[in-house]
């Protein structure tokens, strides 16, 4: 099976092996890692590499394991046998699972490099430039805990070291709000400077970016207030993307959609039951997917997978309109006035108006009731954000059918137990 697993080589940073327990890898003839987390440049050659690793492990793993979970997509050979784990499901996923190794893993590795990033940064200088390394890093830092969050019932309290206690995943959401808060403090009293910007890849918009991801994860964690005045802080009008190169390409673009080999759409439902399928009329058909009648599978990706240089967004703007049109319809008392207008800017967009490229020019709906209206939120975030790695936790949120999804949480990485006597016993189903 073609898989990423990308080391990074920061210059002259040791690499940091993130399992149970802490190794020590050096080279003798490199700088320290107290050398280069000690200048600005160093920590911002650290950051770069935390969109790297991320991409290539953390966010190519969850739209893997999330899509073949959540019968999103449908596998193509079972030689890859971490995906045919994920399509059987139930026990027949264990903690052998290179996949979600990797994802545990690189998450925890993403998360240790970003906290030494944040704390390098109170000794810079220059504090814009400290503002950028912390907002930057506290996105990866964010994404990273909430992938932690999402697939494991619990999550471990310290990275790097063997970890004493582990806490509920919700804890684990709350905790990736704390550190965005934090991050947005910093810049709200430094500005990013425009130093800062270009030392790192371009495609990142900081600011939004935090305030999306502060909107999707208190929405996970149930605090629809906070994710309601965090989406509203979205400039709605601008993108936030992984940028790559061909030296650096488009990781499900490379493992999958070029080789045709691992997974593809299931078809035109994108995963959906008949009672919630698209309009076969909605334009996010397409730009999911492409159809050819003459090969097999007929469906195959498009969108954010279709070539080697494709940016992945991450966040959607249709995302946090969603998440707007949630938040007024969970509130103590139902707003589904406000709730229809929000869910209507998705239902009717156009692709020119989305910052994306992303419409379905579809009528206006107008469901009466809460359950009714919560039914269309969630059919409407698996189509706007198909593949992106949310669906199991939707799933869960809305409480659908255990029958349409293969697992529920997933069983703790065999590296992970067999040197963590602390890690915690794996959920039933």
């Amino acid at each position: 099976m073609k898989k990423i697993f990308q080391s990074i080589l920061y210059t002259g940073l040791a690499a940091v092996m993130i399992t149970g327990c802490k190794k020590d890898y050096t080279n003798p003839t490199a700088a320290t890692s107290a050398q280069v987390l000690s200048s600005a440049k160093g920590l911002a050659g650290v950051a770069v590499g935390l969109q790297r690793t991320y991409a290539a492990n953390v966010a190519y793993g969850l739209s893997d394991a999330n899509g073949l979970t959540t019968n999103e997509t449908m596998l193509l050979n079972r030689g890859n046998t971490s995906e045919a784990q994920l399509t059987d499901g139930g026990n027949l996923v264990d903690g052998t699972n290179a996949l979600l190794g990797n994802i545990w893993a690189s998450a925890g590795k993403v998360i240790y490099d970003a906290n030494n990033v944040i704390a390098g940064a109170a000794q810079v200088t220059d504090k814009g430039y400290a503002s950028g390394l912390i907002g930057y890093a506290t996105i990866y830092k964010a994404l990273s805990m909430g992938a932690q969050a999402e697939f494991w019932e619990k999550t471990p309290d310290t990275i790097g070291t063997t970890a004493t206690t582990f806490s509920d995943r919700m804890t684990g959401y709350a905790r990736a709000v704390a550190s965005i808060d934090k991050a947005l403090a910093a810049i709200n009293a430094n500005a990013v400077s425009a130093s800062f910007l270009t030392d790192v890849p371009a495609g990142v918009d900081i600011v939004n970016t935090l305030y999306a991801l502060k909107a999707r994860y208190s929405l996970f964690a149930g605090n629809y207030t906070a994710a309601l005045a965090a989406a509203n802080a979205v400039d709605l009008t601008k993108k936030s993307t992984m940028n790559f190169e061909a030296a650096n390409a488009n990781p499900i673009y490379a493992s999958v959609t070029s080789t045709n080999n691992i997974y593809q759409p299931v078809d035109s439902t994108l995963g959906l039951p008949v009672a919630l399928a698209p309009d076969l009329a909605d334009k996010r058909i397409p730009f999911y997917t492409l159809i050819n009648p003459t090969i097999n599978p007929r469906f195959r990706l498009n969108g954010f997978w279709i070539g080697a240089t494709t940016p992945i967004p991450i966040y959607f703007p249709g995302e946090m309109t969603l998440i707007k049109a949630e938040a007024y319809a969970r509130q103590t008392v139902p707003d589904l006035v406000n709730g229809n207008i929000e869910l209507n800017k998705v239902v009717t967009k156009k692709a020119a108006n989305d910052a994306l490229g992303i419409g379905a020019d579809l009528p206006p709906v107008a469901p009466a009731t809460v359950a009714a209206f919560l039914d269309q939120v969630y059919r409407n975030r698996c189509i706007e954000l198909f593949l992106s790695g949310l669906k199991l936790e939707d799933m869960r949120r809305f409480a659908r059918p255990t029958a349409e999804r293969k697992r529920n949480l997933f069983p703790y990485p065999f590296r992970e137990r067999d040197s963590n006597p602390n890690t915690p016993a794996d959920p039933a189903f």
